[in-house]
């Protein structure tokens, strides 16, 4: 998984760099010939297929579900963000950095918007979904140690915790502590006080697993910004096709 975010990272931050190019070159003939009709099919090529592909296994319910059968969903988008990067790279390259119509502009700026988009959604959404996972199992350690220490209170209750309730001697202690009774650390100390110290670190597991909830629901937002985008360049792309098809190819001449 590291190695992935890495490469697809260097990917898009190469990606992000490229379209300077213009600064130091510009080719104004290389679009229309032979080297760069070939960049442009195949750029085009791995953008299109491969997002068409990956939007039908994830939206038709039969294909969604006999791809999960097999496993192979993650695969399928791994796939997807790959083939986009890559395709959109080549795109760059055929446009020999000639930036002079604005629909030529337009469509460079939606297809790096819906590059970086996708890159941070799908980053964003992975990143989340893990911290998330390792509170709820952080969360159900701790619900562990506090019903461990309330059973063993109720067969030998301890004045302490009556003192404890009215006076506040114990404070917030944070995720690390949280983490220290999760794990058994405090088995030294009376039922009472494991009791006290967990409830109060579940309170803020608690709190922090409703801020990354709501986070995962701003990520799918995010989500759908990307989808946004994407269909805008699909249809700048075919009026860029249609265009140049109208207006004539020059890759045999």
């Amino acid at each position: 998984m590291t190695r992935e975010r890495k490469m697809l990272s260097t990917l898009i931050a190469l990606l992000m760099v490229l379209w300077l190019g213009f600064i130091v070159h510009r080719s104004p003939r290389f679009p229309g010939s032979v080297a760069g009709g070939i960049l442009a099919i195949s750029g085009a090529s791995l953008m299109v297929l491969f997002s068409i592909g990956y939007a039908a296994a994830k939206r038709l319910p039969w294909l969604h579900q006999a791809i999960n059968k097999r496993g192979a969903m993650r695969g399928i988008m791994t796939w997807h963000v790959y083939t986009g990067a890559v395709g959109a790279m080549l795109a760059l390259l055929h446009s020999g950095h000639r930036f002079e119509s604005n629909l030529g502009i337009a469509l460079t700026a939606l297809m790096l918007l819906t590059s970086l988009s996708g890159y941070v959604g799908v980053h964003l959404l992975a990143q989340v979904s893990l911290e998330l996972r390792e509170k709820q199992d952080l969360l159900t350690k701790l619900e562990t140690v506090y019903n461990k220490a309330v059973n063993a209170l109720a067969s030998n209750p301890d004045p302490l915790v009556t003192s404890a309730a009215s006076h506040g001697f114990w404070s917030v202690l944070g995720m690390q502590r949280a983490v220290f009774a999760a794990s058994g650390d405090l088995d030294s100390e009376t039922p009472s006080r494991r009791a006290i110290r967990a409830a109060e670190s579940i309170a803020e597991v608690e709190y922090s697993i409703t801020s990354h909830q709501r986070f995962k629901r701003l990520s799918a937002l995010w989500l759908n910004l990307h989808i946004v985008t994407a269909l805008g360049f699909y249809i700048l792309l075919a009026l860029h096709i249609w265009a140049g098809i109208h207006f004539g190819l020059r890759w045999f001449q």
